[in-house]
């Protein structure tokens, strides 16, 4: 008897599963209802409080921790990884923790903004003596009031809810999305009032597409040395395939004895040669078919640069020959090599 569960546990009903569909229409009139809660957030956003907690971590001269428990906390977290992307001095603090050794980290200079949709969350108000111990700077953000958190911050920040999308009220779905905006928003706001640039950004974010993108030159992505597929001008074609095919940048790049840039000869140069010469093909030599002005780049250009211009009128092509100012062959850049880079 003690083996089987109490009749409200009974799920011996549900042994045939049972097709199930969402109607378009309910769905559509979410949609519409999240819509029009969100703007009762906007329509009723408090600008004044707003200002004076976007100033406030403006001039933050410490750390701007953010603290939150539950759906709360995650959105803390996530507001604070957005200001460190953007070169702010950010963590996240997590109130739990906090109690138990981590609020070490916190100095009276820094700024504890602490998000809760009730303003009464149990050990956000345990860690508030705590933090006023460490002489910390306060903030509540909250959405229903009045609560406990507004009592005992030094700045309080209310974030209008009218419910919540949840048929119950109950699930925090609207609340946390208006404080992901509320935050994202603030984040962008100090972003301007910093004059943060974009290559600033970049700097952050050196492994995302942005950032190679102002970061990287070409330089830095180009193949070299005996990566080179290279040849001299009175070499015959025929004599060159290895090093045309076996390289993997679909060309072969002439030189002069000092390494000067005379053309370039590609795949596509040898098929439409051999289309036109048949059998002569095996007298002709590369200087004499291969294209004496091709398009080249600066090893110090931006690597982007360099996609845009294999991409740029009449037609596109699919790498450049690298040159110095002396037109001396340094290196080449492809297209999949770029692309490979994550450009």
């Amino acid at each position: 008897m003690g083996s089987l569960p109490p009749p409200y546990l009974d799920f011996s009903h549900n042994s045939t599963k049972q097709d199930s569909s969402i109607d378009p229409t309910k769905l559509l009139d979410l949609f519409k209802a999240q819509q029009n809660y969100l703007n009762h957030f906007f329509q009723n956003l408090d600008l004044t409080q707003t200002l004076t907690f976007t100033q406030t971590l403006l001039n933050a001269k410490g750390t701007i921790f953010f603290t939150g428990v539950g759906k709360s906390g995650f959105v803390a977290q996530k507001i604070s990884q957005t200001l460190v992307s953007l070169g702010i001095k950010s963590g996240f603090l997590s109130p739990v923790d906090a109690l138990h050794g981590d609020i070490g980290i916190l100095d009276p200079q820094d700024i504890l903004v602490m998000f809760s949709k009730s303003g009464n969350t149990e050990e956000l108000l345990k860690l508030v003596p705590c933090a006023k111990a460490k002489r910390v700077f306060l903030i509540s953000v909250t959405s229903v009031k009045p609560n406990c958190l507004m009592g005992l911050c030094d700045l309080n920040v209310h974030l209008p809810l009218e419910r919540e999308l949840c048929p119950f009220d109950l699930a925090p779905v609207t609340s946390t999305a208006i404080q992901m905006v509320f935050g994202d928003t603030v984040a962008i706001a100090l972003m301007g009032a910093r004059n943060l640039s974009k290559e600033e950004y970049a700097a952050n974010h050196p492994a995302g597409r942005i950032g190679k993108s102002l970061i990287f030159k070409v330089r830095d992505v180009m193949k070299k040395k005996e990566e080179l597929p290279i040849c001299k001008e009175g070499d015959l074609i025929m004599d060159q395939l290895v090093e045309l095919t076996s390289k993997g940048c679909g060309c072969l790049l002439v030189i002069d004895e000092e390494f000067h840039l005379l053309g370039t000869f590609t795949d596509g140069d040898l098929r439409r040669t051999l289309k036109a010469s048949g059998e002569g093909i095996f007298k002709l030599t590369v200087g004499e078919m291969c294209n004496r002005k091709p398009r080249t780049i600066d090893p110090d250009a931006m690597a982007v640069d360099a996609m845009q211009k294999m991409e740029s009128p009449p037609s596109p092509v699919q790498f450049l020959p690298v040159i110095d100012q002396d037109n001396v062959l340094i290196g080449i850049v492809t297209l999949h090599g770029l692309v490979s880079a994550g450009l």
